[in-house]
């Protein structure tokens, strides 16, 4: 059954970001034959009043919570926001009794801690924003947790991370109900530069690790970042840093949390990640740009860190 109907649950507190961001992409569909009239997009909040945002913006309901009764042609979005104490037994209460009946449950940021307030998460993978992935794990222990991902998928159930994330988990609800054109067309009237595969990392290799408090390691880590085709082997790094390649390591580790070794494979595989997305290199040029001596080599560390080949990657994520 299609899953045109969109209903998004709001609340005081809610991220106004998290709200329209989804919201927008659904509908944009609207302008394309092969969604037949778009999706039919319904917003509600516990009785049906207006809510106040995060960010101080009022938002005004089309109706109230408590009358929306979710089918199997329907996806439940759920957007994060701020939560003071114990979560408003109205949402969660609703969501308990009327989640599983959707055809699609949705949570944006942490509006996974509400899905799995409700126990809607149980048994399932799922991320949310980086800062409230420790708290899911803790407080809800049958909720496999995922803090990497942008966006998670796992049955019926979708999950992201942080704000924008919500923006490429719509992305890819879009091209599975009408396929990758139209899901790139509406990335790009949306001046969204290219929408993110679910595996990509919350974080870019640089934000992932830490900033070495020392000037010389903080130097290393810059040169690695702007230089991933030269030799970065733990002695030409130490070199570098004017330290022997037994202590550089050490040391970078110790302030980074990550070895020279795993960080390196980050940015390479960062850097060509953006060159499959954006270029029409070759895989063996690719290979060489970002520091391997073959394209097996790449293939290697990309599956390692994406969890597919480069030629597949490019083939899903790359312009055309």
């Amino acid at each position: 059954m299609p899953l045109r109907n969109v209903l998004v649950v709001l609340y005081d507190g809610v991220q106004s970001l998290d709200v329209t961001g989804p919201v927008e992409v659904f509908a944009a569909a609207v302008h394309f034959p092969q969604a037949a009239g778009g999706y039919r997009i319904r917003t509600v909040s516990p009785g049906g009043l207006p809510v106040r945002t995060s960010s101080v913006l009022t938002l005004v309901p089309d109706g109230a919570l408590e009358d929306a009764e979710p089918g199997a042609d329907t996806t439940v979005l759920v957007p994060g926001g701020q939560y003071s104490g114990d979560f408003d037994r109205r949402l969660t209460d609703w969501l308990r009794a009327h989640g599983g009946r959707a055809g699609r449950l949705v949570s944006v940021c942490t509006g996974g801690l509400l899905l799995a307030e409700a126990g809607l998460l149980d048994g399932h993978r799922a991320t949310t924003h980086w800062n409230a992935c420790e708290r899911m794990a803790r407080d809800y222990p049958a909720v496999r947790v995922d803090p990497d991902p942008i966006y998670v998928r796992d049955g019926k159930v979708a999950t992201s991370a942080g704000v924008t994330a919500g923006i490429d988990l719509a992305l890819a609800l879009v091209e599975e109900d009408l396929g990758r054109d139209v899901a790139m067309t509406i990335a790009r009237h949306l001046v969204v530069f290219l929408r993110r595969p679910g595996n990509q990392a919350q974080f870019s290799a640089q934000l992932a690790a830490q900033t070495a408090r020392r000037e010389p390691l903080r130097d290393v880590q810059q040169w690695i970042t702007e230089h991933p085709g030269e030799n970065l082997s733990v002695e030409a790094l130490a070199a570098r840093a004017a330290l022997s390649p037994r202590h550089f390591a050490r040391a970078f580790q110790a302030e980074t949390g990550v070895t020279p070794g795993r960080y390196v494979e980050r940015v390479r595989v960062e850097h060509a990640r953006r060159l499959l997305e954006d270029s029409s290199e070759g895989v063996a040029q690719i290979s060489r740009a970002c520091g391997y001596g073959n394209p097996e080599a790449l293939r290697r560390a990309f599956v390692r860190t994406m969890g597919q080949p480069p030629a597949e990657y490019r083939r899903r994520f790359g312009s055309r």
